[in-house]
């Protein structure tokens, strides 16, 4: 290990001792002191803020991707990361280099000491260090438009010091109830509070208990609704290994058919939530976002391990569903796309996960299935995995990710089958890793 790889492993190891649920501490107050020890102002930052449970990371691939092939010089901060924790942080599609990234972490270890040293403060957690560095990151490289993707939650998430161009609402569902909530109206109303007195909302499919408080808290806001389904179709018209041909229509008229490099139906719903935003940026701020501007950067958005074709012989899919909504995603798309192929699924999940209503969703679906454990302090027991899928009547073995993935291989080859890996992004990262893949 290089000197500089040395000094980035103890710097990411000094950052990783803030992760865990005991150290979530939601609310401003920690952001807002360091960042101001920093002399960060992420109000003077550019941006678009996507929220949601399921899709944000997607959205903002597309947006970012679009926003890029239109010639500005721009930001993606996503959570978490597959392989390299340099992912979260890119500018112009490139990842923080390690030695920009050691120099904001020794920046942002300096002004956490000194902000927490203040009477009532506390350290701040990973994903405020985190964010702080992607601000500092972004002011620094002098980004025209940034992209940032929340992480848990909304009103109090790290990243909600912004005041957004626009923001974009994913569907929303029931999650992280320790934090957020124990109703789907009370997660609801912690994720729309990134919406900003007067700043646009972008919304798409949602349950009507959703809809509704969004829209309430939009109307106190003064806080234009864009209504995805209402301006922008879009439309699948193949799909094969390669992604999806799809029409698009607006207002304007449709568009030439354009290939998604996405596979699934829950790409198209993403799909129209980032055309929608990206016409309102348009027409509202002058951006030169033309609709072959919009159709190349589509095209070329990357956002891996989202139903991932990993192999084609035999067909080998990665995605990071991990809750009941994703899997009725998943299902949906994988019974039209294996046709009477058969399908094994390897699947991980974190202990805080809904592993029995994400495997009854599936059954239908998944015809051989093997459990394995995750590298994390946080991994489901096997123990409880296996219940969870005896209740859900989905017949299931043990095993460990570096024999289930080639025993994988094998039965797909004998049964012309296709493999799923889903359930976790630890198990995508690490099927990755297994099979030699690179993000």
């Amino acid at each position: 290990m290089s000197k500089a790889a040395s000094i980035l492993d103890a710097k990411l190891t000094y950052l990783y001792s803030r992760v865990g649920a005991s150290t979530v501490k939601l609310g401003l107050d920690t952001m807002r002191a360091l960042v101001n020890v920093m002399g960060v102002d992420p109000l003077v930052l550019p941006c678009v803020h996507v929220a949601g449970t399921n899709g944000k990371g997607s959205v903002s691939a597309m947006l970012e991707s679009v926003l890029r092939a239109s010639g500005l010089r721009t930001g993606l901060y996503t959570s978490p990361h597959l392989i390299r924790f340099n992912e979260r942080i890119r500018v112009g599609g490139e990842m923080i280099p390690d030695a920009d990234l050691i120099r904001l972490l020794d920046d942002v270890e300096r002004a956490d000491q000194q902000q927490a040293a203040a009477p009532g403060h506390r350290p701040g957690t990973f994903f405020e260090l985190t964010t702080a560095v992607a601000f500092q990151w972004f002011l620094e490289r002098q980004v025209q438009l940034a992209v940032l993707e929340t992480g848990m939650g909304g009103r109090l998430d790290s990243t909600n010091l912004i005041v957004p161009l626009v923001a974009v609402m994913t569907g929303i569902g029931l999650e992280h109830v320790g934090f957020l909530g124990n109703t789907l109206e009370q997660v609801a109303s912690e994720k729309a509070g990134v919406i900003k007195p007067g700043r646009p909302v972008v919304v798409g499919r949602q349950h009507p208990a959703v809809r509704r408080i969004i829209e309430d808290q939009a109307r106190a806001a003064g806080s234009p609704v864009l209504c995805a389904e209402e301006r922008v179709a879009v439309r699948r018209l193949s799909q094969n290994l390669d992604g999806q041909l799809i029409s698009i229509e607006t207002a304007d008229g449709p568009w030439p058919p354009l290939r998604l490099p996405l596979l699934g139906d829950f790409q198209l719903d993403n799909c129209a939530l980032a055309v929608t935003a990206l016409e309102w940026m348009r027409a509202e701020l002058r951006l030169p976002l033309t609709p072959e501007a919009i159709r190349a950067g589509l095209e070329k958005t990357r956002w891996p391990a989202r139903c991932q074709v990993v192999l084609r012989d035999p067909v080998f899919l990665v995605d990071v569903a991990h809750n009941p909504d994703a899997a009725r995603a998943l299902a949906g798309f994988l019974k039209t796309f294996r046709g009477n192929r058969p399908v094994a699924l390897i699947c991980g999940m974190l202990s805080d996960k809904d592993a029995e209503g994400f495997f009854r969703l599936l059954r239908p679906v998944v015809d051989a299935c093997v459990l394995v454990p995750l590298d994390s302090e946080r991994n489901m027991p096997l123990e409880r995995l296996l219940a969870a899928a005896r209740a859900a009547r989905l017949p299931a073995a043990e095993g460990l990710i570096s024999t289930a993935v080639p025993n994988a291989r094998t039965w797909a080859q004998k049964n012309n089958g296709i493999i799923v890996a889903a359930g976790s992004l630890y198990l995508a990262a690490a099927v990755l890793y297994e099979l030699g893949i690179e993000v």
